[in-house]
């Protein structure tokens, strides 16, 4: 019930941005942002940063999702790289049957032709 909470959301934004800083610092963090190829997700994030904070809560969190979605994309075959080395996530992830969805979705071994 308190998931689409304007100020619960809004907080969350806050503080992500801020850890996010102190992490990779201020300089990498501006230049993450404002890179040619992740500037529309930088408009979605923004934008639904600002639809939070004036009360439109779903509808932000759905625009701030699509930004993040391009944001971190990229980072998605790393995360599916670690993850099969967790123990038992790793075995269902590394099944045959799952292994060639979960790569085409994470852009795992994908020609660029």
């Amino acid at each position: 019930m308190a998931f689409f909470d304007a100020a619960l959301l809004a907080m969350g934004n806050i503080l992500f941005v801020i850890g996010l800083i102190l992490i990779i610092g201020p300089q990498r963090t501006i230049a993450f942002f404002s890179r040619p190829t992740k500037i529309r997700g930088t408009v979605c994030f923004c934008v639904g940063i600002l639809l939070i904070l004036m009360k439109w809560s779903f509808i932000g969190f759905i625009v701030e999702s699509v930004g993040i979605l391009g944001l971190f994309g990229d980072f998605f075959g790393t995360i599916i790289q670690f993850l099969r080395s967790v123990p038992y996530i790793g075995d269902f992830l590394s099944h045959p049957a799952i292994a060639p969805t979960i790569d085409r979705l994470a852009g795992i071994n994908t020609l660029p032709v």
